[in-house]
């Protein structure tokens, strides 16, 4: 993020006022996450642990209670690739299809990263709130419900 603002505010003599400087702004930030992934993809282990694993009986009411500001603080804790995926996503607004052609990766690997890093967003909030989630709703109702 700050690399994309340090582009931002490199380049303003570039912007055109004639255009939305809001689409602007998203264009570079979203490829500049576009390039950190590409530069650091190697880096990034494809395998799901057990937390990451979907949550099951998650109530999307839960996170109706959270702030969005608490709620992009803990996307930082998701794996890049994973957060940057999520982002496009939810954010952004783009589809599958178009996050895969952005980030030249298959479709079906976008959708597996999008899932994962729900899976790990719903972790989070579950380590970060527990006072948002049932007495009897805890990992080993989590990892019996797994199988």
């Amino acid at each position: 993020m700050n690399e994309g603002f340090l582009k931002v505010f490199k380049n303003m003599d570039k912007y055109d006022s004639t255009h939305p400087f809001k689409a602007w702004l998203r264009t570079i930030m979203v490829n500049t996450a576009i390039s950190y992934y590409r530069k650091h993809k190697k880096h990034h282990e494809d395998m799901i642990s057990l937390e990451d694993a979907p949550c099951p009986g998650f109530d999307e009411d839960i996170v109706s209670q959270i702030t969005a500001d608490e709620i992009l603080q803990l996307v930082q804790g998701i794996k890049p690739i994973y957060k940057n995926v999520f982002l496009l996503y939810v954010v952004d607004g783009y589809n599958h299809r178009e996050i895969a052609d952005l980030l030249q990766i298959n479709e079906a690997t976008v959708r597996s990263h999008y899932v994962r890093a729900r899976a790990r967003l719903q972790h989070l909030i579950k380590q970060h709130y527990p006072h948002l989630f049932p007495s009897d709703w805890g990992i080993k109702s989590f990892k019996s419900n797994e199988n």
